[in-house]
């Protein structure tokens, strides 16, 4: 199937329907592509009864959790759809210590982390002492982000029956426990509860390890860069692309704050070289994410230190993107080959098993 771009009007198979526009006109000519943009990403947080976009009212209240900064006024909900406004206060309806949106299982180690080619979990877990241990794997059920391709996103129709406090999410540690991960969704609209969790697990030796799209308060974020670098965990930051417009096209936010926070946490890194404390990650999104922005994003990455490890995932069409072909072969060895170029010493190109052998 194929689809007219709205703005140029080229037609390709690797122009994606809910967007509507493909990436040239995205980077080049940004503003005739941000109507379709921004009415894609409404009528997707439409069907799960999110507003269009992050809430700007005047004289409202601000949310500093992430990097939307909602703005609520009384009775609005986040882009989150955890915060609310009542009596001109700031409401956490989920995300808190006292209770979060979350669910966890035991994940074998070694796991299918992204970060498991690298991590010390799944290391240890070659070993005769690693044998049997376990992940803690915590999914959070809110997200700052809104990616088409979202491959969890069953998460926003899940809603366990009750909150679960940061002690309840410690106490599923259990002996044969090795690390915790948090993914989702995304901990960032409920990083308060993951950091107090967090704490109590380190305290029992756990590693403190993270899945994240990067946007939660640079506060926040030294906080868990804290807990991993401590404990010999890691944190995996989802680079989703470089140029700005098209972060915003595949995503509904910006990336300014993601980008920002990478470069927080790499200052961290010669700390401790190994196991590598930070690691980044690029779905390969066949007519958007392809060898040119894989060599901008690893041009980033090398710049601030050239050892950081960088996984290229293939991509299969889901959520709202449907009508895009699988990633092929020649599309992941033309980015790795071109993060490599952009100097980075460690790339490596997951899920294999997904990889198509031509669009």
């Amino acid at each position: 199937m194929r689809t007219e771009c709205q703005v140029c009007g080229k037609s390709s198979r690797l122009i994606a329907g809910i967007l509507s526009t493909c990436v040239d006109c995205i980077r080049s000519r940004p503003s005739e592509a941000l109507p379709f943009i921004l009415e894609a990403h409404g009528r997707i947080r439409g069907e799960f009864d999110l507003p269009p976009g992050p809430p700007r009212s005047a004289g409202g209240v601000e949310c500093p959790i992430c990097a939307n900064a909602c703005r609520l006024g009384e009775g609005e909900i986040g882009l989150c759809g955890l915060r609310t406004a009542r009596g001109g206060q700031l409401v956490h309806l989920a995300g808190t210590p006292k209770g979060a949106l979350v669910s966890w299982y035991d994940d074998p180690l070694p796991t299918n982390c992204v970060a498991d080619w690298v991590c010390q979990g799944s290391r240890e877990a070659r070993t005769a002492r690693g044998r049997g241990k376990v992940n803690l794997a915590v999914s959070y059920q809110a997200c700052s982000f809104d990616c088409v391709f979202c491959q969890n996103w069953h998460f926003r129709l899940e809603r366990p029956p009750g909150r679960v406090s940061a002690e309840e999410l410690a106490a599923q540690a259990h002996r044969r426990t090795s690390c915790v991960c948090y993914f989702g969704g995304d901990p960032s609209p409920q990083m308060p509860h993951a950091l107090a969790a967090s704490h109590l697990l380190a305290q029992q030796g756990i590693t403190i390890c993270w899945e994240t799209n990067g946007s939660a308060h640079p506060r926040l974020l030294d906080r868990a860069v804290e807990l991993s670098l401590r404990s010999g965990g890691c944190i995996k930051f989802d680079l989703k692309a470089f140029d700005e417009n098209l972060h915003l096209a595949l995503t509904g936010v910006s990336n300014r704050r993601t980008l920002e926070n990478f470069q927080r946490a790499a200052r961290r890194t010669a700390e401790r070289p190994d196991p590598p404390l930070l690691v980044a990650a690029t779905l390969l999104v066949p007519g958007y994410v392809g060898a040119e922005e894989v060599g901008r994003i690893a041009r980033f990455i090398a710049e601030l230190d050239p050892d950081i490890p960088y996984a290229l995932l293939g991509f299969h069409p889901h959520f709202f993107v449907p009508d895009l072909p699988r990633t092929s072969v020649r599309h992941a060895e033309e980015a790795e080959a071109a993060a490599r170029a952009a100097g980075l010493t460690r790339v490596r190109v997951g899920n294999r098993h997904l990889l198509s052998r031509d669009y």
